[in-house]
């Protein structure tokens, strides 16, 4: 067993309200049952809203992701979402839109819904309405795009990329720049629940949809773009730039594999996992709250200090990248070894180690802390680091407003209306 240390900070929680879904969608890690079947074991609000109050206790600053099945089949969530809020606690929901009618968009937004993630699997009407398993899917999902604009509710676009939609990779971002999501998530699948039957991408085709993320990115500053359970983007981006600071840091602090680290998962029955494609429960919140499994947990701590094996654990981009964690899981190997959708060969070469922002001299200027101080708490560790990285980049040691000012023109553009309270 490995030592204990105190834990790392939580970050990312996903709770799965339910495993109810209006839809049948080829890839769903949960295998998710359809609205006939009513689960009598589901999470209860009053569960929910006590484990809010544990998490703002002992993680305040932690994002919290109302996702499914498909969340919004519950006519309690937004008295969810309101606790949340009230709390603090920066309130999510991911959904595939079929529901977010216009009175639903207002009251989910009254009830201080901060985003929603939507999911948009093609731009071509027929393939996505098959992947989903639901004629007419799509004219919904993108009329509830619309409404998120209309009432001004931020909203992302989620894309699970495969073998049947990766030609479709750059239009769909260049749709979802053109919808002005304010992210695009490209999920990299882990073949689980009814998932296994999707055909993955081959490990050459990974790495090229990988490098074209990274382009897109700089092709559109103003968008967020972000692949998805997919580590090994820190390794292209090493590789395409090797000489950038911000390519330099630690996959672990956002970037990487967060799971049992920074992230983990709530069940719609209370099980916690350290991600939703590792099905492995480390405990339930029926019986012990968050906060001490989160501090326990066996597996998280083993993540917190990896082993790799196999090729992952000779690999020179092992401190950077780490490999996903979950997919040597899904095919009953050991949960440190190899992760099979690396294309990558390693070198003799010695260990790229990720930089120490600490080790180096920055310092900042009284008007940028305050400036931080304003962003949401669970992304201000993020923009601290990228802005010290870019600072250091360019010879400076002294951060000013100004180096802020640009991190967000380029993450939203000079005119597009910025998030609530970021810097």
């Amino acid at each position: 067993m490995l030592a204990r240390t105190a834990p790392p900070s939580l970050n990312l929680l996903a709770i799965n309200v339910t495993r109810r879904c209006n839809l049948a969608c080829a890839h769903c890690y949960l295998d998710a049952d359809t609205l006939r079947q009513k689960d009598i074991n589901e999470i209860t609000e009053e569960r929910m809203c006590n484990l809010l109050d544990d998490v703002a206790t002992h993680h305040p600053s932690a994002m919290v992701v109302l996702t499914g099945g498909e969340p919004l089949v519950r006519k309690d969530l937004e008295n969810v979402i309101a606790h949340g809020n009230q709390l603090g606690l920066f309130m999510l929901l991911g959904s595939n839109g079929m529901l977010l009618t216009p009175a639903r968009v207002g009251s989910l937004k009254a009830a201080g819904l901060q985003g929603v993630g939507i999911s948009l699997d093609s731009l071509d009407e027929a393939s996505h309405d098959q992947f989903r398993g639901q004629v007419g899917a799509w004219r919904k999902t993108v009329k509830a795009i619309e409404e998120c604009r209309k009432q001004g509710l931020s909203f992302q676009i989620h894309f699970s990329i495969h073998q049947g939609n990766m030609h479709e990779l750059e239009d769909m971002i260049d749709y979802a720049a053109m919808l002005e999501a304010r992210v695009m998530n490209i999920f990299f699948l882990v073949c689980t629940g009814r998932g296994q039957a999707v055909a993955d991408l081959t490990p050459e085709q990974y790495d090229r949809q990988l490098e074209t993320i990274l382009k897109a990115q700089e092709r559109y500053p103003g968008m967020v773009i972000r692949p998805r359970c997919a580590p090994h983007a820190k390794r292209l981006a090493y590789q395409l730039d090797p000489h950038s600071i911000v390519n330099q840091i630690s996959g672990n602090d956002g970037d990487g594999c967060i799971a049992g680290r920074h992230y983990c998962r709530i069940t719609s029955h209370g099980g916690v996992t350290a991600c939703p494609y590792i099905e492995q429960e480390v405990g339930n919140i029926h019986t012990q709250p968050l906060s001490e499994i989160w501090h326990q947990a066996d597996q998280f701590n083993q993540l917190r200090q990896p082993q790799l094996q196999g090729k992952c654990g000779v690999c020179e981009y092992r401190e950077l990248c780490g490999g996903c964690r979950a997919r040597p899981v899904a095919q009953g190997l050991d949960l440190m070894a190899s992760d099979s959708l690396c294309a990558h060969q390693p070198s003799e070469q010695d260990v790229i180690q990720p930089i120490q922002l600490n080790a180096h001299t920055i310092t900042w200027s009284a008007a940028a802390q305050q400036r931080l101080s304003r962003a949401p708490a669970f992304v201000r560790a993020m923009i601290k680091k990228r802005v010290e990285a870019e600072v250091l980049q360019r010879g400076e040691s002294l951060v000013h407003t100004e180096h802020l000012a640009q991190l967000v023109e380029r993450r939203f553009g000079k005119s597009s209306p910025k998030p609530k309270n970021l810097v």
